[in-house]
């Protein structure tokens, strides 16, 4: 953003000043660089089914005990003991390999 800004302000400014804008505008970049480098160093991204684990989600196709869920934008496999019907929300209680574990909503009536 400040790169932007900076580029923007050494062609709109006059002439000694668009320099110094652009001046401003690099160093602005570079913390913003070096801020958000220290920030993310040394996490690691979470991904997997893991992550899905407490998230709420639709059934796609009915669990009868197998189907299909909506979670966080993505179609999984879900196992569901009780059953669950097309459009129902669930609740991701644990996995087994790729298969989601799911409960129906507590607030869903059946």
């Amino acid at each position: 953003m400040f790169l932007l800004l900076a580029i923007v302000l050494l062609v709109v400014l006059p002439s000694p000043w668009g320099v110094v804008g652009f001046a401003i505008g690099l160093v602005c970049f570079a913390g913003e660089v070096i801020f958000w480098q220290r920030r993310v160093r040394g996490r690691r991204a979470q991904v997997g089914a893991h992550t899905l684990i407490g998230e709420s989600g639709t059934v796609v196709t009915p669990c009868r005990p197998t189907g299909q869920v909506r979670v966080s934008g993505e179609i999984w496999a879900a196992h569901c003991e009780l059953g669950a019907d097309l459009g129902e929300t669930v609740t991701v209680v644990g996995r087994r390999q790729l298969t989601l574990v799911v409960e129906r909503a507590a607030d869903a009536p059946g």
